[in-house]
C-alpha cells in the first residue's frame, strides 16, 4: 500500500447549500468527514489541491491524512460530486478509516506478462473480463493494485480469482463463482481463418468419401 497523502484542511463553521456555495467561490471545496462511530466532521479543502490530487489518477483508491490544525484523520474518499458541465469537484465525502476497519472497494487490475504469453504471441488478444475487482479490504493495508500475469497464458486460457495470490486480508466480495478476469482469446481475422482451414478440411473429406464411393459403384 502507498504511503498516505497529507492534505491540509481548514473547518467549515457553516454547513448548507448557501455556505458550500460560498466556500465554492472562495476556491476551496466542501467536504465531510464521516463513520468510525463519530460525528461528522465539515471541512474544505483548496480546490487546487483536489484537481491535483484527481490528476495523479486513482483519486478514490487512495488513502489520504486530513490534518485541520494539528489533527490528522485517516480516510479514503467514498463520494466525489463534480460539475455537471466543467467537472470541478464539487463535494467530497470521506470514510474515516478507524483501526481494524474492512470495507469493500473496487481495487483496478494490473495485467503483466504480455511479451511472455504465448497466446499473444500467437496472435491472440487480452480480453479483459474485468478492469477492476470489488474486494474487501483492510483500512490499513489497501492494494493501489491487483497484477495479474498472463506469461504463461496460450490461447484459449484464462485468470480467474482462484489463480490471483491476494494480499493478506484481503477477499472477494463475490464468493459464489470463481469468475474470470482476464483470458487470451483469438482475434476474429485469425478466428476466421481458422474456420475457413476447417471447412476446406471438411470438404476434401467430403470429397474424398465421395470418390471413394464412385470407385465401389465401378466396380
Amino acid at each position: 500500500m502507498a504511503k498516505a497523502i497529507t492534505i491540509d484542511a481548514t473547518v467549515r463553521e457553516r454547513i448548507g447549500k448557501g455556505a458550500s456555495r460560498a466556500v465554492r467561490r472562495a476556491g476551496m471545496v466542501p467536504a465531510v468527514i464521516y463513520g468510525d462511530k463519530k460525528d461528522p466532521e465539515s471541512v474544505q479543502i483548496p480546490l487546487n489541491e483536489i484537481v491535483r490530487l484527481l490528476n495523479r489518477g486513482g483519486f478514490m483508491s487512495h488513502t489520504y491524512d486530513i490534518q485541520v490544525d494539528k489533527k490528522k484523520t485517516t480516510v479514503l474518499p467514498r463520494d466525489l460530486q463534480l460539475h455537471p458541465v466543467t467537472d470541478v469537484p464539487m463535494h467530497i465525502d470521506f470514510l474515516r478509516l478507524g483501526k481494524g476497519a474492512t470495507f469493500s472497494m473496487a481495487i483496478p487490475v494490473k495485467v503483466t506478462g504480455e511479451e511472455e504469453s504465448p497466446g499473444l504471441k500467437r496472435g491472440g488478444v487480452i480480453n479483459h473480463t474485468r478492469h477492476d475487482i470489488e474486494l474487501n479490504v483492510p483500512g490499513d493495508n489497501i492494494p493501489e493494485a491487483i497484477e495479474v500475469s498472463v506469461a504463461e497464458l496460450d490461447l484459449g486460457d484464462a485468470i480467474k480469482i482462484s489463480d490471483i495470490s491476494l494480499p493478506d486480508g484481503v477477499t472477494p466480495t463475490i464468493t459464489d463463482r470463481d469468475f474470470t478476469i482476464c483470458a487470451i482469446v483469438a482475434p476474429s481475422a485469425l478466428k476466421s481463418t481458422d474456420n475457413a482451414e476447417t471447412d476446406e478440411d471438411e470438404v476434401e473429406g467430403e470429397e474424398a468419401e465421395t470418390e471413394d464411393s464412385a470407385e465401389g459403384g465401378e466396380e
